[in-house]
């Protein structure tokens, strides 16, 4: 049972990240509305952070892939960190998300960040 759950998991994982990874081609404009003012490139920078979360999504199947792609993973995580608290500090971002679930990002990055390290451990820590 364990062993399904952890497959599953995985499966969600990597679709999810995948599927994220294309939406920053996809609706670019609103990634763009979310980047602090301050990052140089946005659009640059949109692109790249789709890439990476599509090309890590795809190492992910792979046990010898996986390790580094949940590392990968935890890196963009933070690194896009910014990015939440500039939408909440700026009422949105000309997003159209409400105050609640502008809060809740913030501790949803940990949830995602202790998800891809749990993906992370050795099938023996996993469990």
């Amino acid at each position: 049972m364990a062993n399904m759950f952890k497959k599953i998991s995985l499966s969600l994982m990597a679709l999810f990240y995948f599927v994220a990874g294309l939406n920053h081609f996809w609706h670019s404009g609103d990634y763009l509305r979310i980047m602090p003012p301050y990052l140089p490139y946005p659009s640059l920078l949109v692109q790249i952070s789709g890439l990476a979360e599509s090309f890590l999504a795809f190492l992910l199947p792979w046990p010898k892939t996986r390790r580094w792609a949940c590392y990968g993973i935890i890196a963009l995580l933070i690194a896009i960190f910014p990015a939440n608290i500039y939408m909440l500090t700026s009422g949105g971002a000309g997003t159209t998300f409400p105050h609640w679930a502008l809060v809740a990002r913030l501790p949803l990055q940990g949830v995602l960040i202790l998800w891809a390290y749990w993906q992370s451990l050795p099938d023996k820590y996993r469990k």
